[in-house]
Formats: structure tokens, sequence, C-alpha cells
């Protein structure tokens, strides 16, 4: 067996803990009784560490030493680059703060789900100032060892190569153009006539239909399911990949655009390439471009009004409301492209959610940094949404600082992904424009050629190239914030 056989044979071992990782992750979310937390965490925690032994063992060194100095292919020299870097990350971090930030976010993310509803945020900030403190401690220690700013250390594990300067520009850009835009929709907007479905809409019916719209999307039900949790993801495996979602019976639009979402998520781990499997080269290139594929599904294809031409009769179908003109395929496309700033970055329009990010991300780029503390949070919060959206969180805890399950899992770093996926998902789109006519082929129901477009030049290349290079070989260029612009113009002034 050569070094990099060696090697691969133990990332596979370390990709099936994952693998358990996700599920009871999941369950932990959805099905787990409350009693149950504290030894589930204590089962994570302890499988955090053994993983981290894994990552970190003392031959593993010699091992990449002698890879690579072996013959390799052109894809093996990228998967022997992949898990150098997956060693890197990991092998800084001492086993006792692996397993303390374990705990810490377990246990944080747990009362999270009962202190939000009681917009109880003296107990949830007294957890957070925990998790806040290790992930300095980790911040810190990946800084030294990659000469970067503490937050930028973060960040570089959901988003390789982005730094904060650039993050900055691109940020500071947008909110130079993003309040005018929404005024001008807002004003433009202003003379339409929406109705508003009425409720209730039963739970089971609206499982019926998001089943129904994720099998239209290709979603594949034999590698995973849809449940429910307090807050909506996308997690599992590849092969078993399982999507939550929340019911609101009063309003099943929510819900199904945020089925929608996860699945785009879900169709990209479904289509990693089976040849990579258990290794980092195989995984989604970057949580930006995770986002990209979800608000693909989302925003660039089902808020587009020949996608909704599918979904409402559907829907009217589902809920046997064949007659209600709140159902009718005009109403839902005025319905589902209203721009409202509000609260809640998940129920957010897709105009005014890149301001939900810019929120966070200074936040926690601040907090991370130690300019701030937790104790800022709140007001700075409000000041920011009232600023940027003219929207209030004033002791509104639940609907403000507190609404997001990030930083309670210790996810700091993670926010700018939702908005540069936007951002990849806009150039995707006009790429795709260009080889063929995406509104054509919605119109005729044949959406097959779109999803063999992203399984080409997205799903398939895992992690074999970096997200600059994808973008480039999928889109011509790096990074370009002007098609996002342009979507949105194109969309809701033209």
């Amino acid at each position: 067996m050569t070094f990099y056989q060696k090697l691969v044979h133990h990332h596979k071992k370390i990709s099936r803990l994952e693998h358990l990782e996700a599920i009871c992750g999941w369950d932990q979310a959805a099905v787990m009784p409350e009693g149950g937390n504290t030894a589930r965490s204590e089962a994570l925690a302890e499988l955090a560490v053994i993983k981290h032994e894994l990552s970190t063992a003392p031959q593993l060194f010699d091992w990449f030493e002698q890879a690579a100095t072996e013959p390799l292919e052109a894809d093996d020299v990228a998967s022997l680059l992949e898990m150098k870097r997956s060693w890197q990350q990991a092998n800084v971090l001492p086993a006792e703060l692996v397993e303390k930030k374990s705990l810490a976010c377990s246990k944080c993310e747990h009362a999270w789900r009962t202190q939000r509803e009681k917009n109880n945020w003296q107990g949830f900030s007294q957890n957070l100032k925990e998790v806040v403190e290790l992930t300095r401690q980790e911040a810190q220690i990946r800084a030294d060892a990659t000469g970067l700013s503490r937050y930028d250390a973060l960040l570089d594990l959901y988003e390789p190569g982005m730094i904060t300067r650039e993050l900055d520009a691109l940020f500071y850009d947008v909110k130079s153009w993003l309040p005018e835009l929404i005024k001008q929709i807002i004003d433009r907007q202003s003379q339409d006539i929406t109705i508003q479905p009425v409720g209730p809409f039963p739970v089971e019916q609206q499982q019926d239909l998001s089943h129904a719209l994720m099998t239209k999307l290709g979603f594949d039900f034999n590698h995973g399911r849809l449940d429910k949790s307090v807050h909506p993801f996308c997690g599992g495996v590849p092969t078993d990949v399982r999507i939550t979602t929340r019911y609101d019976e009063a309003d099943f639009t929510s819900a199904l655009m945020g089925v929608i979402h996860e699945t785009g998520h879900a169709r990209y781990e479904q289509s990693l390439p089976e040849k990579w499997a258990g290794l980092p080269v195989g995984k989604a290139r970057s949580m930006g471009i995770h986002e990209s594929q979800s608000l693909f599904f989302e925003m660039q294809l089902s808020r587009n009004e020949l996608f909704i031409d599918i979904l409402a009769p559907l829907a009217a179908e589902t809920f046997q409301r064949n007659d209600d003109p709140a159902l009718s395929a005009d109403n839902l496309t005025l319905l589902n492209t209203r721009v409202t700033p509000g609260h809640i970055r998940v129920d957010a329009d897709e105009v005014t959610y890149p301001a939900h990010v810019i929120v966070r991300y200074e936040i926690e780029r601040d907090l991370v940094e130690g300019k701030i503390e937790v104790e800022d949070i709140p007001e700075l919060w409000d000041k920011k949404m009232s600023e940027y959206l003219g929207v209030s969180t004033k002791g509104n805890f639940t609907d403000g600082c507190m609404q997001d399950i990030h930083w309670a899992f210790g996810a700091f770093g993670y926010f700018p992904s939702y908005t540069l996926g936007a951002m990849y998902a806009a150039q995707f789109m006009a790429a795709i424009n260009k080889e063929m006519n995406v509104d054509n082929l919605v119109r005729g129901r044949n959406l097959q050629p779109i999803f063999n477009w992203l399984d080409r030049h997205v799903w398939k290349r895992a992690s074999t190239v970096s997200t600059d290079q994808l973008l480039i070989d999928a889109t011509g260029e790096r990074l370009n914030a002007q098609f996002f612009k342009q979507h949105l113009e194109q969309r809701y002034l033209k």
C-alpha cells in the first residue's frame, strides 16, 4: 500500500465517524426527547475527540511527506492537497479545546431552543459567553498557524481563500446601493393588489406539497428524507441526506420555500462524485458554493414567475382549493416576490436578505476579534437593523439576536456564505442563460438541462479546484457581484 493509499484509507475512517456524527446531530435537532440531551452531548463530545485524535495522528506527518514524493495522477494530487489542508486545520487544535467547545456548543444550542421562545437573552448570553471565549481561543490558535487574522482564520474554514478585506469591500458596495433599491421596489410594488392565503393549511398537506416539489426538483428519496425541527437545515451525508423544516398552518409558503432552499443543498450533496466519497476532495467546495445551490433553487429558479406557474396548481390541488384566487399563479408570484423589510432572516425576501447577513457578519467579526463583547450584541443588532432595514429589535431578542442557531453551535465565520452564495448563484444563472434559454425550459417543465449544467460545472467538481477556479471554469470570471445586482434590478424593477 502506498502512502497516498494509507492516507485515503485513514480519511475514510474519519468520514465514517462524521457520518455517525451527522445523523446523531440530526436526531438531536429533530426527534430526540428532551431528557436525552446531556447524554447525547457527552457522546458527541467523545466522538469529536476520537475524530480529532484520528485527524491528528502522529504518523500522518510522515505519510504526507512520503505521499508527496509518489507519482500521482492529477486528481490524486488534488485529493492529497485537500487531505493535507484538512489535516492542518485539525492539527492545530488541542484535544482538550475540541472537547470543551463541543460540550459548550451542545449546551448552548440545546438551551437556545427554549430560551429563544421565552425571549430569555440573559440566560442565553451566559451560555454564549462560554462559546465565544472558546471560539476566540480556537481563532487565535488558527491565526497563529496561518498568519491570518482571528476572524479570517475561522472564515477560511467555511470559505477557503476569502478574507475580511474582500468581504468588507463587497458588503460596503452592497450597502451603497441596497437601501435605495429596496425603497424603489417598495414604491413600485405599493400599487400591487395581493390576496393573502388564509389558513389553516394542515401540516400533513404541506408535507405532501413539499414532497411533490422536492420530487420535481430531483431530490432522491431513496437517499434522503424530510422531517421537522425548530430551525430548518440540511444535514446527514450524501447517501443519507436529512432535510428539516418548520411548518406554520397559517402560512404554507414559508415552509415550502424553506424546503426548496434545503433541496438545493441536498441536490449538491446527493450529486457529489462517488469516486471521492469519504475524502475531503469529494466534499462541497465551500459553504458559499453550498449556499449558491440552495439559493439557486429557492431564489433564481423557484421565485421565477414561470416556476410559480408549476407550483400554484399543485398547491391548489393539494389544499383542495382550486377556486381560491389567493392560490392563483399571479397572486403567488406577487406574494413570493414581495419586498418587505422584516425581523427574520430565514423569512426575508431576496432583496432585503443581504442586509440581514451584513448585520451578522459585522457583529461576529468584531466579536471574534475582541472589539465587542456578548453584552454589546443586542444594542448593536438593533442599531444595524434600524440603519440597514428600518426595523427595530429593541427588547425583542426572539426575533432579533437570538433568532439564529449558528452562534449557539460555534459557527462563527459562516454567515457571509449566505450572501456570497446569492452572488455565486446569480453568476451561475447568467452563465446558464448564455448556453440555454432558462425561461423556455421552465415554461416547458423541462428542468433537467439546468440540473445537468449544475452537475457538470459545480456538483461533480466537488473540491477538486479552488472556488475562484470553479467560477472561472463555469462562468469565465472570478466572483463578480454585479451579476447579483443586475438580477435584482431585472426581476424587481424591469
